[in-house]
């Protein structure tokens, strides 16, 4: 049967239409108990009013009582109705809320852009059966009863620490591992663990950390990108990324890494080393941490995200000795742990060497790719792109825009170089390589290509 619709039932002072959708899957009951309610929210039924008997409005509905009684019961329940002994059932509450907009849904674009960006990696399909297995043996394990160590697995901890030591050069005890969700999460852990001040970040910069910092209640103090650091006054920390600075993509060189060591002993700052893809030089082997030079001034943050997987969600933290108790707390009180399954995956993923084998054909696949571009786009390519899936492309705004107009033409999209930067305005292009195909960098580069030539 289709919608059936009773006439209105008197209430005395006000009718009481009701519109029942038999075809619905939500019980009848529900419907009744939906529909009065919605007529005291809205003003239509006030305090004090008489409702029919669920004798005469199931009657008039044609429904079962039980229907009616069940509404009744429901609404009294809430609070919306209330049952007079001998006398029937009255609106016991007052007042009108205004009905809630209804907003059209946002408009799905058939054909969205593909984002070429730095942070989107390229996972050789090869090595899918590796992924899968791993996944199958978490499944066939048997979870944790209750919340887990607050610091993370500890046979991952041990199979990261040996990996830091394998990849990084950063020999660490497994107990001063810390599991982690992400490079964001580890940074939150890192600065909630310190005194006030302000966070030093270079500019450009990573703008995720940025968000971190100001949402964490600090501000922000702009470090001028590839210029050495010298003084860091008033400064809890100061977050870099040495091995590949991102965007701009040079490493960090010794005597810059040596003067920012010594403001910030001078400062009594923590230095946080976000080593976000240190294995990925394709040129020379992987630049040493800067930790290596003081582990007890710097902070380690690594990642999964740009080896295996983004929406995996995983990384880890190494801090000074002095941090490691009171975050290790404070994670247990509030369990903000790392997913179990998450961790038990990569665990398998690190002991049968699937990691290893995604970042060496990554690291091929990378260095074709960055040819590839150094020869479209020759000395518009910054220095430093022998590395990671992305390069910093210097144009001019009105070039800049352009070439993103392009590629948006061809369906891709282009971060601008702009958005990263805060205090001194950049212009350019961080075009990003891994999460796209061969077909689609060419696309870009022949976009970039002609906004340069039109605009030169």
């Amino acid at each position: 049967m289709g919608t059936s619709q009773s006439d209105p039932i008197s209430t005395g002072h006000s009718t009481l239409p009701i519109v029942l959708d038999r075809s619905s899957s939500t019980p009848l009951g529900s419907q009744v108990a939906d529909r009065i309610r919605t007529l005291v929210t809205r003003g239509v039924l006030v305090r004090g009013d008489r409702l029919p008997s669920s004798r005469a409005l199931a009657a008039e509905l044609g429904v079962a009582r039980t229907v009616t009684e069940q509404a009744f019961a429901q609404l009294v329940a809430e609070g919306w109705l209330e049952g007079r002994c001998g006398a029937g059932t009255f609106v016991a509450a007052s007042g009108r809320v205004a009905a809630p907009r209804r907003t059209p849904p946002p408009r799905v674009d058939a054909s969205p852009l593909v984002r070429l960006d730095a942070g989107t990696p390229w996972i050789d399909p090869r090595h899918v059966a590796l992924w899968r297995r791993a996944w199958r043996e978490v499944a066939a394990s048997e979870p944790p009863r209750g919340y887990d160590d607050a610091r993370g697995l500890p046979a991952l901890r041990a199979a990261v620490a040996e990996r830091l030591a394998r990849t990084r050069g950063l020999e660490v005890d497994p107990d001063d591992v810390r599991i982690t969700a992400g490079t964001t999460d580890g940074l939150r852990h890192v600065l909630a663990a310190l005194g006030p001040g302000a966070v030093g970040v270079e500019d450009p910069g990573y703008r995720a950390a940025v968000a971190v910092v100001r949402a964490s209640g600090r501000r922000v103090r702009d470090l001028p990108a590839l210029e050495p650091v010298r003084e860091l006054d008033g400064c809890a920390a100061a977050y870099v990324t040495p091995a590949h600075q991102h965007p701009l993509g040079p490493p960090m060189p010794g005597a810059h890494r040596l003067a920012l060591l010594e403001a910030a002993r001078r400062a009594d700052t923590l230095v946080v080393e976000d080593d976000y893809d240190s294995e990925l030089r394709y040129d020379v082997a992987p630049i040493p941490a800067l930790t290596t030079l003081d582990p007890a001034r710097v902070a380690y943050l690594g990642t999964a995200s740009k080896s295996v997987a983004p929406s995996l969600r995983l990384g880890w933290l190494v801090v000074p000795a002095g941090l490691q108790e009171p975050r290790d707390h404070h994670r247990a009180r509030t369990h903000e742990v790392a997913s179990w399954p998450v961790q038990r995956a990569m665990l398998v993923l690190l002991r049968d060497g699937y990691v290893d084998r995604v970042v060496r054909a990554a690291r091929r696949v990378y260095a074709e790719r960055a040819s590839r571009v150094a020869q479209a786009l020759g000395p518009l390519v910054g220095p430093g792109s022998a590395a990671g899936m992305y390069v910093c492309v210097g144009l001019d705004e009105a070039t800049a825009d352009a070439a993103r107009a392009a590629a948006a033409r061809a369906g891709l999209e282009i971060p601008p170089l702009s958005d990263y930067a805060r205090s001194r305005p950049r212009h350019g292009l961080v075009l990003g390589f891994g999460g796209c195909t061969d077909a689609q960098l060419d696309a870009a580069l022949e976009a970039i290509a002609s906004a340069v030539s039109a605009g030169s």
